[in-house]
C-alpha cells in the first residue's frame, strides 16, 4: 500500500484543486501561463497540499475552502521551486528540464514572483487572519532558511544542529503551515492545531532528509534529478555531516575537500567513503525518528482513514525511491 492509497483518500478534493490551481494560473500575459503551466504539470506528488486537504477532512471539514488553500499551499512551494531552481543552477527537476533551463533564468524568477503573489490574493479570499498570518509568516521563514542555505554552502564546519535549522526553515515549515491551515479551517482547539503543525514541521524534515539520502543512493530514472546535485553546489547535509563528524581522518578530509570545492569531480570518491561509513544508514535513523515523532502528534485526532492517510504519509516519507 503506498501512494495509491493517499491518491484515493484525497482523489474528489485534489480534482477540485486542480481545477482551481488551473483557474488560478491563467493570465493576461501568455509567457506567465505557459511557465506556470509546465510547473505545474511537471509531476511531482503534492504532499503539501494533499496535508491540508487531509488534515481539514480529519477534523470534519465540510465546506470548500480547503480546496483554495491547498492551491495556494501549491503556488507557494512552485514559487520556491522556481527560485530555487535559477540560485542552484539547477537543470533538471522531476525527470524534466527546469524552467530555468528552458525560458532563462530572468523568467523563472519573475514568474516565481507572479505565482507567490497569486497565493496571496487567494489568501485574502478565505478571509481569515489566522490562515492569512500562518501562511505570511511561513513564507518569510521559508526565505530565511533559503538564504540560511545559501550561506552554509561550501562550508565544510556545518554542523547538524544548523543543518537541521535549514531544513525546518527551508522545507518542513511549509508542511506544518499546510498541516495546521488544515486545522485552523475547522476551527479545532488550539491544542489541535498544534499537534498537526508539529506533524507537519516533522514530516517535512523526515522528508528532507531522505532527499538528502537520495542524492547519493538513488536512481536518476526514479528521483527525476542529476545525483549528487548537493555536492556540486558545496551543501553539507547530513550524510556528509556523519563521515565529518564519525569517519577517520581520511574519510572526512575527503568530504571536507568536496564541500570546499563543489561540481562533480570528487563524486566517485565521495560515494565510496558514504557507502564505507554507514552515513546513510545514519540519516535514515534520523528520518525515521522525525516520522515517529509526527504519528505521535497524529493521536489528538478522531480514528478515520484520514488519519490512518497521515499516518501512512509518515512512512512512505521514509520508504520512497523518489
Amino acid at each position: 500500500m503506498g501512494f495509491e492509497r493517499i491518491n484515493e483518500l484525497v482523489k474528489e478534493d485534489m480534482a477540485a484543486v486542480d481545477r482551481v490551481i488551473r483557474q488560478q494560473l491563467h493570465s493576461e500575459v501568455a509567457l506567465v501561463s505557459q511557465v506556470s503551466e509546465y510547473i505545474i504539470q511537471s509531476g511531482g506528488k503534492r504532499l503539501r497540499p494533499v496535508l491540508t486537504v487531509l488534515v481539514a477532512r480529519a477534523l470534519s471539514y465540510a465546506g470548500h475552502h480547503h480546496h483554495t488553500l491547498a492551491a495556494v499551499v501549491e503556488f507557494i512551494h512552485t514559487a520556491t521551486l522556481l527560485h530555487d531552481d535559477v540560485v542552484d543552477k539547477s537543470e533538471m527537476r522531476r525527470g524534466k528540464k527546469t524552467a530555468n533551463e528552458l525560458f532563462g533564468n530572468a523568467t523563472s524568477v519573475l514568474v516565481g514572483d507572479f505565482v507567490y503573489s497569486r497565493a496571496f490574493q487567494m489568501m485574502v479570499s478565505i478571509n481569515d487572519m489566522r490562515v492569512m498570518a500562518t501562511l505570511a509568516d511561513a513564507t518569510n521563514v521559508i526565505a530565511e532558511g533559503e538564504v540560511l542555505q545559501l550561506l552554509n554552502c561550501h562550508d565544510p564546519d556545518i554542523d547538524e544542529t544548523r543543518y537541521l535549522q535549514v531544513i525546518r526553515y527551508k522545507t518542513a515549515k511549509l508542511f506544518e503551515a499546510a498541516a495546521r491551515c488544515g486545522a485552523l479551517l475547522t476551527h479545532a482547539p488550539t491544542d489541535v492545531q498544534e499537534a498537526m503543525a508539529t506533524y507537519g514541521a516533522h514530516l517535512g524534515t523526515a522528508f528532507q532528509v531522505i532527499d538528502d539520502v537520495l542524492d547519493y543512493s538513488g536512481d536518476i530514472n526514479q528521483t527525476g534529478k542529476n545525483l549528487g546535485d548537493d555536492l556540486a553546489e558545496g551543501k553539507a547535509t547530513l550524510p556528509l555531516i556523519f563521515i565529518m563528524r564519525e569517519g577517520t581522518a581520511e574519510q572526512a578530509a575527503v568530504i571536507r575537500h568536496a564541500i570546499t570545492e563543489g561540481g562533480m569531480e570528487q563524486m566517485d570518491a565521495v560515494v565510496n567513503v558514504i557507502q564505507q561509513s554507514g552515513a546513510l544508514d545514519y540519516a535514515r535513523a534520523c528520518a525515521q525518528r522525525e516520522a515517529d515523532a509526527a504519528c505521535a502528534a497524529l493521536t489528538v485526532l478522531p480514528p478515520s482513514a484520514q488519519r490512518e492517510g497521515l499516518a501512512l504519509l509518515a512512512h512512505l516519507a521514509i520508504h520512497r525511491t523518489r
